[in-house]
């Protein structure tokens, strides 16, 4: 499956991940793979009533007794992190354009990196 393929924004970023460590692009990898932490990073456990955090020797003791259930988010929630990540970039570049026109090119290219990804996503969900 390439990500062209994948109607999952997670199944194409983990399908980027592979093409573009076969093509050696390490901007394109970090790229995705921060995406895919961005995502996983979401998924987490929030710290509230239900699940606290306080001394050690309050907390509950046996085999599966700390494990909790990870956030589940919605393809829609992924795509809005992704797309976030790639306004963040924009963002950067464009406060940075006037100091580090380089680096605010770099940014602007990783931001459509992973603009192209959600749009390819969002139009194989839609056919």
């Amino acid at each position: 499956m390439t990500a062209k393929d994948a109607t999952s924004i997670r199944d194409a970023l983990k399908s980027a991940v592979v093409q573009a460590m076969k093509r050696r692009d390490s901007e394109a990898l970090a790229v995705y793979r921060t995406a895919l932490a961005a995502i996983d990073n979401a998924e987490a456990v929030p710290i509230g009533p239900s699940n606290p955090v306080g001394a050690i020797e309050l907390s509950a003791v046996g085999v599966g007794r700390t494990e909790a259930q990870r956030r589940a988010l919605t393809e829609q929630d992924m795509i809005d992190i992704v797309s976030r990540e790639a306004d963040e970039r924009r963002a950067a570049a464009d406060s940075m354009s006037g100091l580090h026109p380089a680096e605010a090119q770099q940014l602007r290219r990783e931001a459509g990196v992973l603009q192209a990804l959600t749009d390819d996503v969002r139009a194989r969900a839609e056919e």
